[in-house]
């Protein structure tokens, strides 16, 4: 079965972390051993990442290095952490298990230049900042800034939404040959098509989004989307928290809708789950990283599925249907 995966950012720099290469590179290990167990059994991978983090400290490189260094726009910047990241990726993956070949791919995608996304950034990268004007200094001149989470302030940028991969071909190939592929890192290398060509944008793309566009492009039957909890609940964090086995598709419409999900963390994975399922796709996940074999064997994580199953296939855990 062919699978992409999908990991943030975040997993590679933990909260309370400065974002050192050796932590970087700690965090990595971990994952990754996951991964190549999950290689192991015979699937082949296609592996996506978020660069959050990454992305927002070269920013602050760049911003605060404007007068001695010419500055670099955000698309490429992007560029700049997919092969960070995909080193890195590579590395860890390769450290865990020898017999994984490896490949990252340099991934550009498509977006629209009239995106409304453009005109009202909303897309939070970097650091936090307890102060405005520190967080306003981090963006530079041509950022704004904004509160995210409660924690504090951080730089925004434009947020497009992914179109078309361009380098769809190559990905779904090396695939095809056994090799755990690294593609559209950061959501991918923003472009637009003007005149006959394409050509850069500022802007970072969601991770989750692109990895759906990316996962109907390469003909996945599977999309795992990764993040800091084992299911996808509703009322998270209050004593009525349902966590959720099953999810059809109009069912998570319905509670997008409703705005049951946080913008900024769970919603754009249900989202991408349903897009994917929408366009044909087989099913999506929602897990943690230390569940990925067992999410995929289909005893952990949320598995969000067409209504075809029926509308009895959305589906409480039994813990939390007894703790209600």
């Amino acid at each position: 079965m062919r699978i992409v995966v999908a990991i943030g950012g975040n997993a590679i720099i933990a909260e309370h972390e400065r974002g050192t290469w050796a932590e970087q590179r700690a965090n990595a290990s971990g994952v990754a051993r996951e991964l190549a167990a999950l290689k192991r059994t015979g699937h082949e991978l296609v592996l996506t990442h978020g660069n959050g983090p990454q992305v927002g400290a070269l920013h602050v490189q760049r911003s605060r290095a404007r007068d001695e260094v010419p500055e670099l726009p955000f698309d490429a910047l992007v560029a700049m952490t997919q092969g960070q990241l995909g080193y890195l990726l590579q590395e860890a993956i390769e450290d865990a298990d020898p017999s994984v070949r490896t490949a990252t791919v340099l991934t550009r995608v498509r977006v629209e230049a009239d995106d409304p996304s453009f005109s009202k950034p909303t897309k939070p990268i970097g650091r936090f900042y307890a102060d405005e004007r520190e967080a306003r200094l981090a963006a530079g001149r041509d950022h704004g800034v904004a509160p995210d989470a409660g924690r504090g302030w951080r730089t925004v940028v434009a947020s497009p939404g992914p179109q078309a991969i361009v380098e769809f071909e190559p990905i779904a190939a090396l695939a095809e040959c056994g090799i755990l592929v690294i593609a559209a890192g950061g959501g991918g290398i923003p472009v637009v098509r003007r005149v006959g060509r394409l050509e850069g944008i500022e802007a970072v793309i969601d991770k989750d989004r692109a990895s759906a566009v990316l996962a109907h492009a390469v003909d996945a039957e599977l999309l795992v989307m990764l993040t800091g909890v084992e299911r996808v609940a509703l009322d998270f964090g209050t004593r009525w928290q349902r966590d959720m086995a099953r999810l059809t598709v109009s069912d998570a419409e319905q509670l997008l809708d409703r705005g049951e999900f946080p913008p900024g963390s769970m919603g754009p994975k249900v989202e991408s789950g349903v897009r994917f399922i929408r366009e044909g796709g087989r099913s999506a996940i929602v897990t943690c990283a230390d569940r990925l074999i067992d999410a995929v064997e289909g005893s952990a994580g949320t598995r969000i599925v067409p209504d075809v199953e029926g509308p009895s296939a959305t589906a409480w855990t039994s813990a939390t249907v007894a703790a209600a």
